[in-house]
């Protein structure tokens, strides 16, 4: 589980890195914070909730993390006075399910070859 947290907590700052740098954002710390909170609160939820109903299947344990980081940070980031419009909401999860699901794919593919 430890590992897997620690990863897709780095996936949702990499996605806000991403997304302040193609926007032409400061990336100062503060900035960074700023757009990454909520889907690094949201990728704590769920990577912990995948930890522990995700099974065997990293298939099924992406999935949740996955949804949950995406439902869960766009929520929060509207709680928190942004907004979500609908490119926003494309993008996000799209990326955060090409991070999320992505490395779980690349660990079972070596895990697979060893």
């Amino acid at each position: 589980m430890g590992r897997a947290l620690g990863i897709d907590v780095a996936a949702a700052l990499v996605f806000a890195i991403i997304g302040r740098a193609s926007h032409g954002s400061e990336l100062s710390l503060p900035g960074i914070a700023q757009t990454a909170w909520p889907f690094v609160v949201a990728a704590l939820a769920g990577s912990l909730l995948a930890s522990r109903f995700g099974g065997d299947s990293w298939w099924r344990a992406g999935l949740m993390a996955w949804v949950v980081t995406v439902g869960g940070g766009l929520g929060l980031r509207l709680l928190g006075g942004d907004t979500a419009q609908l490119p926003f909401v494309v993008v996000t999860a799209a990326v955060l399910g090409l991070l999320l699901l992505g490395w779980r794919a690349l660990a079972a593919a070596l895990a697979r070859r060893s």
